[in-house]
């Protein structure tokens, strides 16, 4: 299986996860700028609600892949306030005919005041883990 990790982030917080499922694949970690230009089994997208959705810049990568080149995605990330991303994800993966796997990562992510300190270790070794269940 040929993995990929891309993310996207403000707070640093899915920076970390997505270091964590990288590490546990095998694989490096890269921002949504860099594309996907080889062909991926899975590709480990990392994300966050912004103003109750996901970012544009989200959006317009999701829109740039080449189905050809991406068997399927998996979706994980983390917020302060609200959880999965995976329908917001998901509507945008449709449209460009890449399927999503049913399931996903998510934990709570430090904002302002709210959940001080996560992701912590806890969070990265289960974003770990639940990578290691596609190698």
């Amino acid at each position: 299986m040929k993995f990929a990790v891309r993310f996207y982030t403000k707070t640093g917080n899915t920076k970390k996860l997505a270091q964590a499922v990288a590490a546990e694949l095998g694989v490096e970690a890269l921002p949504l700028t860099q594309p996907i230009t080889e062909a991926v089994d899975v590709l480990f997208l990392g994300n966050s609600y912004y103003a109750f959705d996901i970012d544009p810049e989200v959006k317009a990568f999701i829109n740039s892949l080449d189905k050809s080149k991406v068997g399927k995605i998996v979706n994980f990330g983390s917020a302060a306030m609200l959880n999965s991303t995976y329908k917001k994800v998901k509507a945008q993966a449709d449209k460009v005919g890449i399927p999503m796997d049913p399931n996903e990562f998510h934990c709570k992510g430090e904002f302002k005041f709210f959940h001080k300190g996560r992701p912590n270790e806890d969070d990265l070794k289960a974003a770990a883990e639940f990578a290691k269940q596609y190698k």
